[in-house]
């Protein structure tokens, strides 16, 4: 049984309902001691690369030690977008296969980004909204022999609807296709084991469900594919010996940190371990129960007309959307008015209770939601 009191008391909260966990996570109260002594401690010496070295090391650790897999398959990143671009033009166009296959639910970055790689050649191919993108079916039957690239975004930001990964990625290995996920949504809040995927590679960002901050984001590569991959987005990290120093050799490190690229910031990947390693310490599946128990007492409280995204857990991330429709400007409002930290997108309002949620934030939420 979790102490959420306890918990409560280790997070930075202030007087609202906090339910912005899909946008930004509360941070940890020891987040700046913790940074004091890791980051501005080492700054005080001659030489504090050696012991900012060890910060990314244990980033890597901390991230295995989540999602499985070995810390040297993880590569820090900035953000997704980063990680993406490098990802896309780390391997060549296959003849006949031109296709970045994506759906019109993904983040707007993804996109974004796959639509500067028509510069190189390739084409995109979207899965329309109206397709049920729970299906593994709807899937197989867009992975046709054209398809190079098939970008799987794990939970859909906007509908709060989980994607069937681990079918997805099955498919696309049996295709030769390469598998990308998206796991910003559900990092942190959803049990992930990178093994049990076999993705090509895996993205994500510690700044939500993970409450590391912006800045600290992450790439998984296939360890089977990464003496493959030659990145040209790249620096002296990148490089097998980066403190070599000779400008007339590089040779790519031969783990995934072949994408890292150049200089790193240090104090992203420092506040992102600590909150990474205390929330492995809860465990994934207790937060995830937490999750559940809350949001199904929101799923009780309202009609099943207003409730947006999926009911069955299994099928739903831990974000619940709710749309009153005619009403919504009043319960907007009456949110507001009560002091819960929400937004609204285009489907609705959008609810993400953390570990550090209370049911008493959530009879502040059904007062306000009762119409």
């Amino acid at each position: 049984m979790l102490n959420t009191k306890t918990i409560r008391n280790d997070f930075e909260l202030n007087d609202s309902v906090y339910l912005l966990s899909h946008s930004v996570g509360r941070p940890l109260k020891n987040a700046e001691d913790n940074l004091s002594a890791i980051f501005f401690e080492a700054w005080k010496s001659n030489e504090p690369w050696h012991q900012w070295m060890e910060v990314f090391t244990a980033f890597q650790q901390s991230l295995a030690a989540l999602l499985h897999g070995q810390p040297e398959n993880y590569c820090p990143q900035t953000n997704l977008s980063s990680a993406f671009t490098k990802i896309l033009f780390s391997l060549p166009i296959r003849n006949g296969k031109q296709y970045i296959l994506l759906s019109e639910f993904d983040f707007p970055s993804i996109g974004f980004v796959a639509e500067q790689a028509k510069k190189n050649g390739y084409d995109l191919k979207f899965l329309p909204k109206e397709a049920d993108h729970t299906n593994p079916q709807i899937w197989a039957d867009a992975l046709t022999d054209e398809v190079q690239w098939v970008i799987i975004t794990q939970v859909q930001s906007n509908t709060g609807v989980q994607i069937p990964v681990k079918e997805i990625t099955a498919l696309a290995n049996e295709r030769t296709i390469l598998s990308v996920v998206d796991v910003a949504q559900s990092v942190g809040i959803l049990p992930i084991n990178v093994e049990d995927w076999n993705a090509s590679f895996i993205i994500g960002s510690c700044v939500k469900w993970l409450c590391g901050g912006p800045g600290a984001g992450f790439l998984y590569v296939n360890p089977n594919i990464i003496s493959s991959c030659e990145p040209s987005d790249v620096g002296w990290f990148s490089h097998e010996q980066p403190f070599e120093f000779d400008i007339h050799h590089f040779k790519y490190h031969p783990t995934a940190l072949r994408f890292w690229g150049g200089t790193p910031s240090v104090i992203p990947f420092a506040v992102a371990t600590n909150s990474i390693q205390y929330l492995t310490n809860v465990g994934i599946d207790a937060v995830r129960k937490h999750n559940i128990d809350l949001t199904n007492l929101l799923i009780e409280a309202v009609t099943p007309e207003h409730i947006i995204s999926p009911v069955d857990p299994d099928k739903r991330s831990g974000t619940i959307i709710l749309n009153f429709e005619e009403h919504q400007e009043k319960v907007v409002n009456k949110l507001a008015e009560h002091n819960v930290a929400f937004d609204a997108r285009v489907f609705g309002i959008r609810l993400s209770p953390h570990i550090y949620s209370s049911r008493q934030d959530m009879e502040t939420v059904i007062s306000c939601i009762s119409l």
